[in-house]
């Protein structure tokens, strides 16, 4: 029996348009990514044999590359991609993820982050080279996703419905932090509130900090209600999710709340994850809130008892 030629998706793109979300998703649905990796090795990369560990198991492919990485050269990398899709043992597709500049202007003024390619210089220039650098690539992409109206969650669900293995029958698991004094999400399934912990806001030291950060995380879980209330939230999830499994309910949306959505929320949501992901669960993390501007205005909307903010 001839066997069958291994998928192989290259994923490229503008910087800011959403690859390091395909490539995290691509890893949730069961695919082996790398990401940056630099084309003109992939050969060595292909003829690298998996660990031991998982001699038995040979996920399709996702590499993720764009104008930052080393050896970054359109023209070549179209002929290097040309001569690996003459090797009848891989199935080689490539991706590109597009975005306006609008929108990709709007981003990154929005999360305060540098275009790569325009440092010291306002990031519309930067955005403006780097499209005319991949315009190559673009057209000799086999699949354009423009991500210019799609939030990060769209984006993982269109990602998830076009390159999942297989059905597993498995429900899919998003779990979204946000802030109440910003307004409820859409489309949530559970809804958690944890504005009975301490909130972080109200120390000088912490605020402008967020759930990600490791002090932040250490002054929420020192709280005495911490550690019972995770409990009983994993509780009855590792309850429910198997029940909406067995209705055939292919998403569930999990919302964590806390008042501005930049600190308690953002925290429980990625331990929640973790832990989920732990137990088995397919889990992705959205954080609605985390780059609003911090405002005491928003916060001081639930009067703080004691460092509470509830």
């Amino acid at each position: 029996m001839e066997a069958q030629a291994k998928q192989v998706l290259l994923i490229t793109g503008l910087s800011g348009a959403g690859k390091t979300t395909a490539i995290k998703t691509m890893e949730d649905i069961g695919w082996e990514t790398v990401d940056n990796f630099p084309i003109r090795l992939v050969n060595n990369l292909l003829d690298t044999p998996l660990p031991s560990s998982r001699d038995d198991i040979d996920p399709p492919l996702a590499i993720g590359f764009d104008s930052r990485t080393r050896g970054f050269e359109p023209a070549k990398l179209i002929d290097r991609i040309k001569s690996l899709q003459e090797n009848k043992n891989y199935l080689i597709s490539t991706l590109y993820l597009d975005c306006t500049d609008d929108e990709l202007e709007r981003r990154y003024s929005e999360t305060r982050r540098r275009h790569p390619l325009a440092l010291d210089r306002p990031a519309k220039e930067g955005i403006a080279f780097e499209r005319s650098e991949l315009e190559p690539l673009k057209r000799w992409a086999d699949l354009i996703i423009d991500t210019s109206t799609l939030s990060s969650n769209d984006l993982q669900h269109n990602i998830r419905q076009q390159f999942a293995i297989e059905d597993t029958g498995k429900t899919v698991v998003t779990i979204t932090s946000f802030g109440f004094s910003r307004g409820l999400p859409n489309n949530i399934d559970l809804l958690f509130d944890v504005r009975f912990l301490n909130n972080p806001f109200w120390d000088e030291n912490l605020k402008l900090m967020t759930g990600l950060d490791d002090q932040v995380s250490k002054y929420i879980s020192k709280d005495s209600s911490y550690n019972e209330a995770m409990s009983r939230f994993e509780d009855m999830l590792k309850f429910l999710l198997p029940k909406y499994q067995e209705a055939g309910k292919s998403y569930v949306n999990v919302g964590i709340g806390c008042t501005g959505g930049r600190h308690r929320s953002v925290h429980v949501a990625e331990a929640l994850s973790n832990n989920l992901h732990e137990a088995g669960f397919s889990t992705t993390v959205t954080h609605r809130n985390l780059a609003s501007r911090p405002m005491e205005a928003l916060e001081a909307m639930q009067k703080p008892v004691g460092n509470r903010g509830i």
